[in-house]
């Protein structure tokens, strides 16, 4: 920037020749500079800009940012002239551009101006000299007021404490006055020493008097006092030290300076520390929401999983019983046909014997043949009797988890069965407790006999929950079980399965982009169709995922309610009437989300059977893994 050149070599041509006694100068020109237009640092009404810091990736603050930024620059252990340019810019903050949330904090940093020479030495801490304090002399000493007396007839000076001056002969009538540190106390010392110059009882006047009266005389402590000789100079020695205003101001600005550039620093480490927090807490918060969602997905999926595995026992165990009533049908008709073969033969050789022989020998092939089919029959018999004990088998094992979830709730009728026979029992025993009179050992009798049934049915009680407990921890290691094995099959069989395959992975609410390449190629260019449906797709993808669009309605059939797809939603009316073929798309991808994945609302992998148009079971997972591992095994060995 060309101004900022300008300010820069006004205050210096080389940075090496500065030092830090000249800081003040330069920091005057490079404000006279900004006072005079030279370098804008306002752009807008909220918007600033540091001229002197153009390298920096953050160029524009707030008013109380810029001034912070300035304040801990002229604070640090930077070059001299960079010191010098940004305390400038802070005192034309301060001044020319004060904001008005700043005005107090201004206000604090600045420290009232000196009545006199800056140069002038004072004592510090602030002190006042107090001469012709009254005194007598009194048993061989001279005896005065207390310090405490005189602080309270100076009271409207708020001094801090007043030391009267001894030395052997007694009070010296001399006394020292303390203010506090700050501005405000050299403030209380400038009025203290001015009411009494007002009065003419300062300190010229104490010098130039020749008669002395009663009143005191009194001013604040300087370099002469200091250097004197004396109790009073004494005083100031042990107590103080010889400062100008000028020190004091530099030395209160510097003090300042650090504590907001410290302040700044532990701001900007407390943003950075309460973003890091609030990153973790969403990623805990995403973290439990994708669980949970996976958690009522999962067990959806096994509910879903055990139904379609006890469809499909019933299923198989009905055709196997149905094509082996077909066997036993066929057998019995060729047995039928044997007998009446056989029967015809005897009539034929009864009427005519010169074909007995040759019947006879017809016959015996016919009993040689049924004794055949009568071996195969016995053969098919214990085929069917194998197969139905596999089936069985089968059907036990697929519904394992049914069962065990039928005898979980048995467990719990016979715990509140027994759960209740426990309390039926305890009111026998309160009755035979207040029972009486002549048949008290037969009451007591059975009072035993009741408490020991009611001892076993605890025990019983026990026993049942502890099987209870048991069965549940199967039943979840199952399931957890299958859960894994089926993310196992889905992880490993990726790259493995595609669309080709009669066995593949799915993303089960996925918008098909082939209908929107068809249409989009119908209503725009060659080159532009491909992006516009791409667009398009990817807009209807997230309104599927858009929780707050459910277009499904509840409708009872029979005895059930079901959800079905609401074909007057105003959206998908409207697309309907634009893009026909995209419609079904999005259709068919709604029904799928609805169906998998309801509450989350976003695609997920699923094994699917691309012949059938379903989702694939297990077995088919394994028999098509089998085939393709038995089809690569003989092609190496060919």
């Amino acid at each position: 920037m060309a101004h900022h050149n300008d300010i820069d070599s006004s205050c210096s041509d080389s940075d090496s020749h500065v030092t830090e006694s000249d800081i003040d100068e330069y920091t005057d020109i490079a404000y006279a500079k900004l006072k005079e237009g030279a370098s804008k640092v306002q752009y807008r009404s909220s918007a600033y800009k540091c001229p002197f810091c153009t390298g920096n990736k953050k160029q524009v603050y707030n008013f109380k940012d810029l001034l912070q930024h300035a304040t801990a620059v002229s604070a640090s252990n930077r070059k001299t002239k960079e010191k010098a340019m940004h305390r400038a810019l802070a005192n034309y903050l301060k001044t020319d551009l004060a904001d008005p949330s700043l005005s107090l904090q201004v206000a604090v940093l600045q420290p009232p101006a000196p009545p006199r020479d800056k140069d002038d030495k004072f004592v510090w801490p602030w002190k006042g000299v107090v001469l012709n304090v009254p005194t007598e002399f009194k048993d061989g000493r001279h005896v005065g007021e207390s310090g405490n007396r005189l602080k309270e007839q100076l009271s409207r000076f708020n001094p801090r404490k007043v030391h009267a001056l001894w030395n052997y002969k007694g009070h010296t009538g001399n006394c020292i006055v303390d203010f506090s540190k700050d501005w405000n106390g050299f403030k209380d010392a400038m009025s203290f020493e001015n009411h009494f110059e007002s009065e003419k009882l300062g300190k010229r006047d104490w010098q130039e008097s020749k008669s002395k009266t009663s009143e005191l005389y009194a001013w604040v402590a300087r370099e002469d006092d200091y250097n004197g000789a004396g109790p009073i100079a004494d005083h100031l020695r042990r107590n103080g030290d010889l400062k100008t205003v000028n020190d004091l101001t530099v030395e209160e600005s510097r003090k300042t300076n650090k504590l907001v550039a410290n302040l700044a620093n532990q701001i900007e480490a407390k943003n950075r520390h309460l973003h890091e927090l609030e990153s973790k807490y969403n990623e805990t918060t995403l973290s439990l929401n994708s669980m949970m969602e996976q958690r009522e997905q999962l067990f959806v999926s096994y509910n879903e999983e055990i139904k379609k595995m006890q469809q499909l026992a019933r299923d198989h165990s009905r055709k196997i019983i149905e094509e082996n009533q077909s066997l036993r049908t066929e057998l019995e008709d060729k047995r039928k046909e044997l007998d009446e073969r056989s029967q015809q033969l005897n009539r034929m050789a009864n009427q005519n014997n010169f074909d007995k022989r040759k019947l006879e020998e017809e016959k015996k092939r016919n009993a040689t043949k049924n004794s055949s089919l009568e071996l195969a029959e016995k053969e098919q018999r214990k085929a069917d009797e194998n197969v139905l004990r596999l089936v069985e088998e089968h059907k036990r094992e697929k519904e394992d988890a049914l069962k065990k979830i039928l005898q979980l709730e048995k467990q719990l009728d016979a715990k509140q069965k027994l759960e209740l026979e426990i309390q039926q029992l305890k009111g026998q025993l309160q009755v035979m407790q207040h029972m009486g009179g002549e048949e008290d050992s037969t009451v007591k009798q059975k009072m035993e006999e009741l408490t020991s049934e009611l001892n076993e049915k605890i025990e019983e009680m026990e026993d049942m929950e502890a099987l209870n407990q048991t069965l549940i921890v199967k039943e979840r290691k199952s399931n957890d079980e299958l859960q894994e094995a089926k993310k196992e099959l889905i992880s490993g069989l990726t790259d493995m399965l595609t669309r080709q395959t009669v066995i593949g992975i799915k993303r089960m609410g996925e918008i098909d982009e082939k209908p929107f390449q068809v249409a989009c190629k119908r209503k725009f260019a060659k080159g532009d169709a491909e992006y516009q449906a791409a667009v398009l797709s990817s807009k209807w993808q997230d309104e599927l995922k858009n929780p707050e669009w459910h277009p499904f309605k509840i409708v009872t059939v029979g005895d059930k309610s079901q959800e079905v797809l609401r074909e007057d939603d105003e959206k998908l009316m409207q697309l309907r009437s634009e893009l026909g073929e995209v419609y079904e798309a999005v259709k068919s991808a709604l029904l799928e989300l609805n169906e998998h994945n309801p509450s989350g609302r976003y695609t997920i992998p699923e094994l699917w059977n691309y012949k059938d148009g379903r989702k694939a079971t297990l077995k088919e997972i394994i028999q098509y893994i089998l085939k393709q591992w038995r089809a690569l095994k003989r092609k190496r060995s060919s």
